[in-house]
């Protein structure tokens, strides 16, 4: 019995999908139910009744086109390993075929499915995975797991013909691993829980006052020091509950290399992030000399054990500049070029009352000719979009960065609303939308008291699956600056891997299609045909053993019960106008 069986579930599943201009055809042939689809397909035709399927079994081989033979492998290691089948190399008989197409986008693929083939062409090899991952959910949900459970068993996909391409090349995943640490095998599983819904980014949140946690050698106290905190806040900070457990840990640069790697072969981007000038704390706690020290004394800082913003922020000196030049040269390596385009610097949520009451910084302010403290915060992150880009790479922050002009070459990751993706965008920017009053999977699924440490606004599986990261309004021109879209998970209530679970799923899902699938506008999408395709996605999820939401709400060891969130009640609002 899976932890989810006792939940109540929405109806049997219908074929995906009703959302687009998706053919959903009467079913398998037989009768049987065909798999509802997630994220929807642009398009899907059912072959006819009384078309045979193609059947998986022991005589199957895989046929891979140059290009495509790091997708064969991936295949062979996880629908090969679910199945017990070999699927070996070869043209002759029952076939998988992988295959290239240059007129096709990226991403796009087509799939068909007949008694004497499986095929899939792409324009890429990225393309190509995309669709292995389709494949692996017409098989069914035990083709998530990992060794079969039945051994012999025929595998069918029903005769279909699918063609399908991303509405957004950026769908991304934002993971703190700052508040709450998470081993290293717990981000390769994210990174294939994102593929499993293709999404192609994963935001790797690494640096913040409660934790440093990436390895970086020219400056070893920022794993020695700035790794580990003596106690964590539990539950909220408003919370009077304490967790007296030292809590840390921090990434090789082998773990990093590894993650990378694993993330690229499966066609997603890592976006590292590094926190400047704000949530510095653990940065300064192992290396005092970053912070203000002509306000307080920072030699009296230790790693962050609580939430919220933090007042102490670096230093406008050129020290700092050469110690995060140093930094980064070591992340630029760990994260090379052809994977990581993008750095994320942070730039968000720095107070500015440690430089008003500095003289080094006021100093720096009149040297530079700056206007005010926010013109200082504008300088840090021009400094580091410019040195970035003489690197061949592209700064992208959040939307602070707006705040006393932006960066050039910047992107610009809008969360606190529209507002700051819109301005951006209008301005001539490349945006990533991530607002957090519609995509931040920390905020509460549901407003009940069972919901353990309710965070922020109720943002409910519905809710994520008539986000829209478009704005209304834009221009034309504005609307070709929309990289795409991103949902955020930060890990203060979270403390391990199952709470994180239950935060994101099965709302990702949701995000996922709304990343992938140009769906209606907001108010016209099917979200009960939504919820009764997840009825088979719930099944892979159990496969996958995510730890998700149930759509009965929480199971008794998922409530926190006697630890207090933070609940924000009513409509969610656009709290920021730009300045700009």
């Amino acid at each position: 019995m899976t932890p989810h069986d006792a939940d109540p579930a929405p109806h049997d599943a219908d074929p995906a999908s009703g959302d687009t201009d998706t053919d959903t055809g009467p079913g398998t042939p037989g009768g049987a139910a065909a798999p509802g689809l997630i994220p929807a397909p642009r398009t899907l035709t059912w072959g006819p009744p009384g078309r045979r399927p193609f059947v998986l079994d022991a005589e199957t081989v895989l046929s891979a086109a140059p290009g495509t033979e790091g997708v064969a492998r991936l295949l062979r290691a996880t629908v090969g390993a679910a199945t017990g089948l070999d699927l070996l190399p070869g043209t002759e008989g029952p076939c998988v075929e992988l295959a290239l197409d240059a007129e096709l986008a990226p991403e796009a693929y087509r799939l068909t499915a007949d008694a004497d083939a499986l095929r899939i062409t792409a324009g890429s090899a990225a393309g190509v995975f995309r669709g292995t991952q389709t494949f692996r959910q017409l098989l069914g949900p035990d083709a998530f797991r990992r060794a079969p459970l039945a051994p012999g068993r025929a595998w069918e996909v029903p005769a279909v013909a699918i063609e399908d391409e991303p509405r957004f090349g950026w769908r991304g995943l934002m993971l703190d691993v700052c508040r709450h640490f998470l081993p290293k095998e717990d981000v390769l599983r994210y990174l294939d829980l994102l593929a499993a819904h293709k999404l192609n980014v994963f935001h790797f949140h690494l640096t913040d006052d409660q934790g440093w946690r990436v390895e970086i050698k020219r400056h070893p106290r920022l794993t020695e020091v700035g790794a580990w905190r003596s106690r964590s806040k539990y539950g909220h900070r408003q919370s009077d509950l304490w967790d007296e457990t030292p809590h840390g840990g921090y990434y090789t640069q082998d773990d990093i290399r590894e993650i990378v790697a694993y993330a690229a072969e499966r066609h997603i981007r890592v976006v590292p992030e590094i926190d400047i000038p704000g949530h510095a704390q653990a940065a300064i706690a192992a290396y005092p000399e970053l912070g203000n020290t002509d306000v307080i004394d920072t030699t009296t800082l230790s790693v962050w054990d609580t939430w919220g913003v933090n007042p102490n922020v670096l230093a406008p000196t050129d020290n700092t500049l050469r110690f995060y030049e140093g930094v980064l040269e070591e992340v630029l390596d760990l994260f090379p070029a052809t994977t990581s385009p993008f750095v994320h610097i942070g730039g968000d949520e720095c107070p500015k009352d440690q430089w008003k009451q500095s003289p080094l910084a006021q100093a720096r302010i009149a040297e530079l000719g700056l206007k005010d403290e926010d013109e200082l915060q504008s300088w840090f992150i021009r400094h580091f979009d410019t040195w970035l880009a003489e690197r061949g790479r592209r700064l992208i922050g959040w939307d602070e960065i707006l705040e006393g002009g932006l960066a050039e070459g910047a992107a610009v990751s809008s969360w606190r609303g529209n507002a700051g993706g819109i301005a951006a965008a209008e301005a001539g920017h490349d945006v990533v939308m991530c607002p957090e009053q519609q995509v931040y999977l920390d905020h509460r699924q549901d407003g009940h008291e069972d919901e353990p440490m309710p965070i922020g606004y109720v943002r409910t599986l519905e809710d994520v699956y008539r986000f829209e990261p478009v704005p209304p309004g834009l221009s034309e021109e504005a609307v070709r600056h929309i990289l795409g879209t991103q949902a955020n998970v930060w890990t203060e209530v979270m403390q391990n891997r199952s709470r994180v679970d239950y935060q994101v799923f099965p709302r990702l899902a949701a995000f996922a299609e709304v990343a992938w699938t140009p769906l209606p506008a907001p108010a016209e999408r099917d979200f009960t045909g939504f919820e009764e395709r997840m009825t088979d996605h719930y099944a892979r999820l159990d496969a996958l053993g995510v730890d998700y939401r149930g759509p009965g709400g929480p199971l008794p060891w998922q409530k926190r019960p006697g630890v207090r969130g933070f609940p924000r009640e009513g409509a969610p609002p656009e709290v920021w106008t730009p300045a700009v």
